[in-house]
């Protein structure tokens, strides 16, 4: 196995295989769902929006895989508002629905504006919602930019419980980069807490998994790259791994998250 298919392999095994789209529908989800049953694996989790997870739920139970792939979800998205109420209200929803994890975008632009108890109080307060459920906190680092800024959403994020720390929406302009991803990266190391990373958005190809994966490893050491502290954020990259892994290089790649 070459290294590249080694990396696609490994990334596969990470997925958030992600639809977050504005027409999405239960048939949408259904057929995400069922691109999860792949030669190679299944990825991590399917993301979605909260009023898929039931369907979503019913799909994997279905095909057998339920126990293997875990339902994601999203709120306070993609705004990032400052409403503590709404968020908590909209993270206490999800985990009642059923779903194994939520990705909550942090009050990037309060931030920005000077505003960091904003943030402080989203992230403590939609933890206590999450209980025993995974909360990945989406920083939006390609609309905070400066590095500083960046650093202190992910240190706040840290400090108040996130279990994963996420680059982005995949709904602006910038989404993840090996930049920024960096930072987050440095910012888990330092914090010596047991905490994950997602980058989301933008990721098309094996090649740019393996940047990541490699940048990952630099950074916190191979043996952590596991499905328990590493996931891609995408839809188009599963084709792309799937092509690498089967020696087809010539397939196209789906487009979106």
């Amino acid at each position: 196995m070459s290294s590249l298919e080694h990396a696609a392999s490994q990334a596969l095994a990470m997925m958030d295989l992600t639809s977050l789209n504005d027409d999405d529908d239960e048939g949408a989800i259904r057929a995400l769902c069922r691109r999860t049953d792949t030669p190679y694996g299944a990825p991590a989790a399917v993301c979605l929006y909260p009023a898929f997870i039931d369907a979503a739920d019913r799909e994997l139970t279905a095909m057998g895989i339920r126990d293997r792939v875990r339902i994601a979800t999203v709120t306070n998205f993609p705004d990032g508002s400052v409403n503590v109420e709404r968020a908590c209200r909209e993270t206490r929803a999800a985990v009642a629905a059923g779903a194994d994890e939520v990705d909550v975008v942090f009050p990037y632009k309060a931030l920005i504006g000077g505003d960091a108890e904003s943030g402080r109080a989203l992230v403590s307060a939609c933890r206590d919602a999450c209980g025993d459920r995974l909360l990945k906190v989406i920083l939006e680092t390609g609309e905070l930019k400066d590095p500083a800024l960046i650093r202190q959403a992910a240190d706040i994020a840290l400090e108040c419980g996130a279990d994963f720390l996420k680059t982005s929406t995949g709904k602006v302009a910038t989404n993840a980069t090996l930049e920024a991803a960096e930072i987050l990266l440095g910012a888990i190391r330092d914090s010596g807490r047991d905490v994950g990373f997602k980058a989301a958005g933008g990721i098309r190809s094996s090649d740019d998994a393996k940047a990541y994966l490699d940048l990952a490893a630099g950074i916190m050491g191979e043996a952590w790259l596991t499905p328990a502290h590493f996931r891609f954020g995408a839809s188009g990259l599963l084709d792309a791994l799937l092509a690498t892994l089967s020696g087809d290089d010539t397939q196209p790649t789906r487009g979106g998250y």
